[in-house]
């Protein structure tokens, strides 16, 4: 009896050790992995240099390319919003920010064509209030930034958006 005792409990140590074994460090299970894409960026995560984007460079990057990420500017900021493809994706119902800088419509929460651009002349201090909380509790908590707009003012080697 004690045998055949010995025999099995080897038999299980040898399934444990090839089991354990097989399991990759750090390997997540799939709702650990939706978890961390709804959290936004990791702040480990290894970045790619930042890119100053123009109007045309942008342009490319609004959805309707499916091998390209998709990304916004806000503030001459640039976004990778590739992560949210049901709100910014091709025929998604904020697709119309994509691919250049909304910075206006983000403001005046609009999708008005005339208002999908820099320009934050003439918004009222409410808006520009609306602006600033979309900005950081929005874009710059959820999605990575990939670059700035060419258009952006740098000064001591800060955008304007850390000024």
């Amino acid at each position: 009896m004690m045998a055949a005792f010995c025999s099995w409990s080897s038999v299980l140590v040898v399934v444990v050790l090839f089991f354990t074994a097989s399991i990759k460090p750090g390997a997540a299970d799939e709702s650990d992995t939706k978890d961390k894409k709804a959290k936004g960026p990791s702040p480990d995560r290894i970045r790619e240099p930042l890119r100053m984007f123009t109007d045309e460079d942008l342009a490319k990057y609004d959805g309707s390319v499916p091998r390209l990420p998709i990304y916004l500017a806000v503030k001459g900021v640039v976004f990778d919003v590739s992560s949210a493809p049901e709100f910014y994706g091709k025929d998604a119902p904020y697709n119309a920010l994509t691919g250049k800088d909304s910075t206006r419509a983000v403001a005046k929460m609009s999708l008005a064509p005339e208002d999908l651009t820099a320009d934050v002349t003439g918004l009222t201090d409410s808006q520009l209030e609306d602006l600033e909380n979309v900005f950081q509790n929005t874009y710059k908590k959820k999605y990575p930034v990939v670059g700035h707009m060419a258009f952006t003012v740098v000064s001591n080697g800060r955008s304007h958006t850390e000024l």
